[in-house]
């Protein structure tokens, strides 16, 4: 608990500290194997994941996996979260096609053990299109792109702040196409949401105007570009 809020409190080095003695004391009583070290080993690379120590969390995050592959059968969700922190680690560290690897093994397991319009599987098809982005596959970005907006869509309501960031992501793959009209139209979905969702002063506003001020520079209507930034 106390390493959990560490953690959160960006404390990063107190966490592992106080993970590290939890784990200390786990390994006097429990077997290499036991599911609780597996937590314990998943908490500490998620630590050193956002002190952006990516080989020490690459290490915990395996050392988590090898556990609960011998302890869950093949299906379970906790394996999908284990394949998928460890793909988010080598998508933070530029290693697409490791990212890819690990996100489809996740997403497999989601597939089979999660009702087809459950947010888990939203988010996993968009961390696979994330990667497919990053790589400049810009068709098959959208194409899981736009999976996980349809779940979103049904599950969430019109103006909720997740929708918006999907509208965003769709927007930004068209503009790397540089498909300006399709890139303006979904930056404005997702800028409207923002309108409802976001008090008129937030910091988060100012993002999908800069995105939509970006296009119309791109396309060379400067007057408009400027009513934006």
């Amino acid at each position: 608990m106390l390493g959990i809020m560490r953690n959160d409190k960006g404390q990063y080095t107190e966490a592992v500290s106080s993970y590290e003695m939890s784990l200390e004391i786990y390994r006097r009583t429990l077997p290499e194997d036991h599911p609780s070290l597996a937590d314990i080993y998943n908490n500490i690379g998620t630590v050193y994941n956002n002190m952006g120590d990516y080989s020490k969390a690459l290490e915990f995050y395996e050392k988590d996996l090898e556990i609960k592959k011998k302890a869950l059968p093949p299906n379970h969700p906790d394996l999908a979260r284990s394949y998928n922190n460890i793909g988010v680690v080598y998508h933070n560290m530029g290693d697409y096609s490791k990212a890819l690897e690990f996100y489809e093994k996740s997403h497999k397991i989601h597939e089979k053990a999660l009702p087809s319009n459950h947010p888990d599987l939203a988010a996993s098809y968009n961390n696979i299109g994330q990667v497919y982005d990053n790589m400049g596959d810009y068709s098959k970005a959208l194409e899981f792109y736009e999976k996980s907006h349809k779940i979103l869509e049904k599950a969430l309501p019109s103006n909720h702040p997740d929708l918006a960031t999907s509208y965003n992501n769709i927007g930004l793959v068209y503009n790397n196409m540089g498909d300006y009209s399709k890139t303006l139209e979904f930056y404005e979905k997702s800028h409207k949401i923002y309108e409802k969702a976001l008090p008129p002063n937030h910091p988060d506003l100012a993002m999908p105007y800069n995105n939509i001020g970006q296009v119309y520079h791109n396309m060379g209507d400067y007057s408009k570009a400027l009513e934006f930034f």
